[in-house]
């Protein structure tokens, strides 16, 4: 899908891979909902980039996991712009290390990076099989794909947003409506670091994992990938092409990636203490 004269809305907005999205989208040609929990961060993004593309975005506050916070962040797109074309689902949180992470920590991060996603498809999906046009993007994390030392919540919240956006993918791909799932390593944002600032040994071994596991890339060089592929219309966006390769070796023997992985987390919290 070409991105130019579409509505697109962005969830994580307010800084990070989120509002370099936001950006790439304005500089070709879209108009942007920028949402965020963080009201201010939102519309410091949106002010910025209004400063580079006049009147290409709007921001606004709101919880990306709430529905009635997306009907709004949809009436406002169609307010300010025209119905919605894309939809990045990109809020996301970090989540709780180890298993002491509360029934109140699994129900934040089912929320926020699982469910945010169905709700907003839900709200969109029926719409853009009548126009016979959208697109969904799902950012999830390589985390997704194959693990997450540290943090359950994250490895099985992020699993379960690859596996609902496959399943978009499947059932509506036929009827107009185009799903891409980013699933990118390490990436500067403050998100790659909240394990390591929590103090936990866990924690700090998940940040230490990924930034050893390849490349830190900045969220402009996200953005631009993310563009490229919403273009080829690719459903597996990849910033780390490792990544890939990874995952077959995953697939390819379970039980000897397992091994492997037990040996690497015990490694890198060797070197916590």
């Amino acid at each position: 899908m070409r991105v130019a004269d579409k509505v697109a809305v962005v969830t994580g907005g307010g800084a990070g891979i989120g509002a370099a999205v936001a950006t790439a989208l304005a500089a070709a040609g879209a108009r942007v909902v920028v949402a965020d929990l963080d009201e201010v961060a939102a519309l410091a993004v949106s002010a910025r980039i209004n400063g580079e593309y006049p009147g290409t975005t709007v921001g606004v506050g709101a919880d990306a996991a709430d529905t009635a916070a997306i009907r709004e962040l949809i009436a406002v797109a169609e307010r300010e712009f025209g119905p919605v074309d894309l939809y990045f689902a990109n809020a996301g949180i970090s989540g709780a290390a180890g298993l002491d992470a509360t029934e109140d920590d699994w129900d934040l991060s089912l929320a926020v990076n699982l469910r945010a996603h169905i709700r907003a498809a839900q709200l969109l999906v029926p719409g853009w099989v009548e126009r016979g046009e959208g697109y969904f993007v799902s950012t999830a994390s390589a985390a997704g794909l194959l693990t997450q030392i540290g943090s359950a919540t994250y490895s099985v919240t992020k699993h379960a947003a690859v596996g609902f956006a496959e399943w978009l993918n499947i059932t509506y791909g036929d009827q107009g409506v185009r799903v891409s799932c980013l699933c990118p390593m390490g990436v500067n944002t403050k998100l790659l670091y909240a394990g390591r600032d929590s103090g936990e040994a866990l924690g700090a071994a998940a940040t230490r994992a990924v930034v050893s596991a390849g490349e830190v890339l900045e969220p402009a060089e996200v953005a631009e990938i993310v563009l490229a592929a919403v273009d080829a219309e690719q459903f597996l966006i990849l910033p780390h092409p490792q990544v890939l390769e990874m995952y077959r070796n995953k697939g390819s023997d379970y039980d000897r990636w397992l091994r492997g992985m037990r040996r690497y987390q015990s490694a890198l919290l060797a070197e916590t203490h």
